[in-house]
């Protein structure tokens, strides 16, 4: 009875210690999604504002001339 409470407890640390580790690599997933939609918005705004620029300087020149 002892050699099967303790393999149901052994059982029981092992599940609890796999569905941690599946948290885990979740929450890495998790973090990895959200620095690549960080880096794409950055990459994002960055043209958005280049294309202001040239439309700036699209219009001031269309202005002078």
């Amino acid at each position: 009875m002892k050699k099967l409470l303790g393999l149901l407890a052994v059982t029981g640390m092992l599940f609890t210690a796999a569905c941690g580790e599946k948290e885990a690599s979740e929450e890495t997933e998790i973090e990895v999604i959200i620095e690549d939609m960080e880096e794409a918005a950055e990459e994002v705004i960055e043209e958005a504002e280049e294309m202001m620029e040239e439309a700036e300087e699209a219009i001031e020149d269309a202005v002078e001339a």
